[in-house]
């Protein structure tokens, strides 16, 4: 089942029989074993049998699970739920590896011996403060959902639907979501993207590029590489082996 998840920042994959190479991304990245244990290479140290990790952007890593599934949560880095992740790396810490599912069950506060992502999301989101949104930037959010496949948005139509100027926008929706106005479409954009591979296999990528919102192929190549760590034709040639929830 295909399903996607309530909070726009998250994006979460399950991956079975997963090898990826080596490469890095500007998300936050968890992933976590579904199963059995996995082999993974982070910044040059090779982990043998490990449950999962928690992983800061533009660090080198890749994972080999080739008997199991694997649950991959990527996270907008400057969101609330990205920052609040920032807060619980040590000094000079890049990554945190999970040895076991009771440290799994530890750092996320979940329940014994469950590894379900929506319990790790949830309580991901538990940790954050409770924030009481501005009408404007609930009425942003809105549109975002129904529009961010126009090609022609730009600061100032933002602006102009809720009757402020775009600096002043840019900061009530900054300090309100932790995210700029432009990462929070391009990141809505690059989930939908994600889900029409996924989902719609026969569409081809120049069309749900142009569908999402980009200019083209190659511009959703660079934002999907850029964040991810991939392009989007590995994602639709390894689609049997992914469902996005």
């Amino acid at each position: 089942m295909i399903k996607q998840t309530s909070n726009p920042f998250i994006l979460a994959l399950k991956a079975r029989n997963l090898t990826v190479e080596i490469h890095q991304h500007s998300a936050y990245q968890i992933v976590l074993s579904n199963d059995t244990p996995f082999n993974s290479t982070i910044s040059g140290i090779f982990y043998e049998r490990i449950h999962g990790f928690l992983i800061k952007p533009h660090v080198p890593h890749f994972c080999i699970a080739e008997n199991g599934t694997l649950n991959v949560l990527n996270i907008e880095p400057y969101s609330h739920i990205g920052l609040e992740l920032a807060g619980r790396f040590k000094e000079d810490q890049n990554y945190i590896v999970f040895n076991s599912p009771h440290e799994t069950n530890s750092f996320f506060q979940t329940q014994n011996d469950s590894l379900d992502v929506n319990m790790v999301v949830d309580a991901m989101l538990s940790r954050l403060p409770s924030i009481d949104y501005d009408a404007r930037v609930t009425r942003i959010v809105e549109y975002i959902k129904g529009n961010y496949f126009e090609q022609n948005i730009t600061p100032q139509t933002f602006a102009d639907i809720v009757f402020l100027s775009p600096s002043r926008l840019a900061s009530l929706f900054k300090k309100q979501t932790g995210s700029s106005l432009s990462k929070y479409l391009l990141w809505t954009r690059l989930r939908q993207a994600i889900y029409l591979i996924l989902s719609d296999k026969d569409r081809s990528l120049t069309d749900i590029a142009y569908d999402t919102g980009f200019y083209d192929l190659p511009q959703f190549n660079k934002y999907m590489y850029e964040m991810f760590g991939m392009p989007p034709k590995a994602l639709k040639h390894n689609s049997d082996l992914i469902d996005i929830y």
